[in-house]
């Protein structure tokens, strides 16, 4: 009997952070916790949105058909040369159910059509921002509702942000971007259309922007490494992360190679480009990291970080405020003299509001009566002066009558006519 409880007893082992971790001898049933996950998740499905900005051109469209394998996006008609371009950056929503091995995906894509086409892009980031928050408005509005059993989340789960290839440097507008949404979005730069590059040119070009990218203090982002990690993982993530930002060739067309296999690519005089080759160039890596591995931890991020800082932003803009002391013991008599303390700061502030007021008053009074008081002056001292000149007048006029001269007004005197010696 006492074989047996030794048998069956769990083994101790301290962990890393003080706690006792018990490794079980026997077969519990708990470790089939996440094939339970995994038949719920698959039962209920799963959704992912994307946004896809870019000047146009670039491909976009031809990406998403190109990662989903699938004509997501349908075939676009040029429009006539005579038709009016938009005067704004356009939005529009592209949502799709996605089947693969009995897995569900709902996908939403944004796209944003006329980004960069302008000839002032300075507020061309706007319509973006709004939709990325308008999205979080809704499902905040949800989180708030009396029954939260069906929440559709459309949040933007990753941003793919397409770099002309001109090998230079980032743009203006790109720089713009990029510090306006990387903190409401998960920012994955993508060097489009890299085959009109070489490695060497790209490889350049990936360098400086990196640089611009640290220079300008940019988020973008960057897997996660966990516990949990076996070096195998840890090493396929260094890998992908090492290829930002991508440098991608988007085809949904097969075509046939000269050694006669039949890829997806696009064909040219001087040879054939592979998109699924990863020595052509870094889709399969973008869709490794984009859908396979971490389509997951984008939405976790988006959650955890994005929604939860524009959360905490909105409701104290609106006036909510975080009551740390809800879920805390509290002791009565501490909390009144917190309450009394606060509101006697309270009366100190309005009493001081108060004398401020007061001061300013009595400025204002003493100025008003100051200027008055010089007013006053400067007409007295007028008054004075005309007082005076007309008594020295009038001893001029009794000095003249005294000496018996009559008393000619002066605008009767004619110039040059005077006798010598006279007065």
């Amino acid at each position: 009997m006492a074989d047996f409880a030794n048998q069956a007893a769990p083994s101790s082992k301290p962990s890393t952070n003080g706690t006792l971790r018990k490794k079980l001898q026997g077969y519990v049933g708990f470790a089939n916790l996440p094939n339970q996950v995994h038949r719920k998740s698959v039962k209920k499905g799963f959704n992912f949105t994307v946004m896809v900005v870019g000047e146009s051109g670039l491909g976009k469209s031809t990406l998403v058909n190109t990662l989903f394998n699938a004509p997501l996006y349908p075939s676009k008609e040029h429009a006539p040369l005579t038709e009016e371009s938009p005067k704004t950056v356009d939005i529009q929503v592209l949502s799709t159910d996605i089947e693969e091995n009995g897995v569900r995906l709902k996908l939403n894509v944004v796209d944003t059509p006329g980004f960069g086409d302008f000839i002032n892009n300075e507020e061309s980031w706007k319509p973006i921002l709004r939709t990325i928050e308008s999205r979080f408005d809704a499902y905040l509005e949800q989180e708030n509702r009396v029954n939260r059993s069906k929440i559709t989340d459309t949040r933007v789960n990753a941003c793919l942000y397409f770099i002309a290839p001109t090998g230079h440097s980032l743009k203006a507008l790109d720089i713009e971007f990029m510090k306006r949404l990387h903190n409401r979005v998960n920012l994955i730069p993508v060097i489009a259309k890299s085959d009109t590059m070489t490695h060497e040119e790209i490889a350049a070009f990936k360098e400086r922007i990196l640089l611009d990218i640290a220079h300008h203090d940019i988020k973008i982002y960057h897997a996660q490494h966990y516990e949990s990690d076996d070096i195998e993982t840890i090493n396929e993530t260094k890998d992908v992360m090492s290829k930002i930002p991508f440098a991608i060739v988007g085809s949904d067309k097969v075509i046939e190679t000269p050694d006669g296999r039949h890829v997806r690519g696009r064909k040219y005089p001087w040879g054939v480009i592979e998109v699924d080759n990863e020595d052509h160039c870094d889709f399969v890596k973008l869709r490794q990291m984009l859908i396979r591995t971490h389509m997951e931890e984008l939405k976790e991020f988006t959650n955890d970080i994005h929604y939860e800082n524009y959360r905490t932003e909105k409701l104290i803009a609106l006036g909510y405020q975080q009551d740390n002391s809800v879920f805390r013991e509290v002791d009565p008599i501490a909390k009144l003299e917190e309450e009394r303390a606060m509101h006697e700061a309270k009366l100190v502030k309005m009493e001081q509001d108060m004398k401020h007021v007061f001061q300013q008053k009595v400025q204002e009074k003493e100025s008003k009566l100051t200027q008055s008081e010089a007013e006053l002056y400067s007409k007295h001292k007028e008054m004075k002066d005309a007082l005076e000149k007309q008594r020295l007048d009038l001893e001029e006029k009794k000095r003249r009558i005294e000496q018996g001269r009559p008393i000619t007004p002066e605008k009767t005197k004619k110039k040059g006519f005077g006798f010598p010696g006279g007065k």
